[in-house]
């Protein structure tokens, strides 16, 4: 499946949902393309997972912001691979560093960066543990197999559907709450 034709089906996908990421964060290593950067050479070419590209395009063409939050520990490499492969100017941050923290410093820096809560944002991972922490923060998260696919965008996009309407349903009771008087508050004007 070429780029345009993975672009046209992730376009599908992300039209069948109401609600949606503000901004959709990745991880590169076994995410977005199939090796370890440490395990490579500047000078090599890289290359993404099959359908990876086109659903980056979809998130762009759709105005969905991306970020990058890598734990790679050659940030050089990285960067000059997210440069060859010139996906540079798709992404609003790129946190790549190496960190004990399971991602979640990461979060905080492009959360900071970017002003994005996070509830409002969707993350994709290879690593289980990268996954339970970043959820923990309130981030919708996606473990993937094999890199990210047109499955991992819907999947991704359904669980960040059903996570946002708890949360609207939460806000609604609690607006119900607090404006009904509570009972210990008419105790104290009798």
């Amino acid at each position: 499946m070429g780029d345009e034709t993975v672009k046209n089906d992730a376009l599908q996908v992300i039209g069948m949902f109401q609600v949606l990421p503000r901004l959709v964060v990745f991880d590169l290593d076994y995410t977005l393309w199939p090796f370890y950067c440490e395990c490579r050479s500047k000078r090599e070419m890289p290359s993404l997972f099959p359908q990876a590209k086109g659903i980056l395009y979809a998130l762009k063409e759709k105005g969905i912001d991306m970020a990058i939050a890598s734990r790679s520990p050659t940030s050089d490499i990285a960067k000059t691979f997210i440069d060859k492969l010139s996906l540079k100017p798709m992404f609003v941050a790129q946190e790549i560093f190496s960190s004990w923290t399971h991602k979640t410093d990461h979060f905080q820096r492009i959360h900071t960066r970017t002003g994005i809560p996070f509830n409002s944002m969707l993350f994709f991972d290879d690593e289980d543990r990268n996954i339970q922490s970043v959820s923990k923060m309130g981030v919708t998260s996606i473990l993937v197999g094999d890199g990210v696919n047109l499955g991992a965008l819907r999947q991704g996009l359904t669980e960040f559907s059903q996570n946002a309407s708890k949360s609207e349903k939460n806000k609604q009771r609690w607006l119900k709450y607090s404006q009904n008087p509570n009972s210990s508050a008419k105790k104290d004007e009798d």
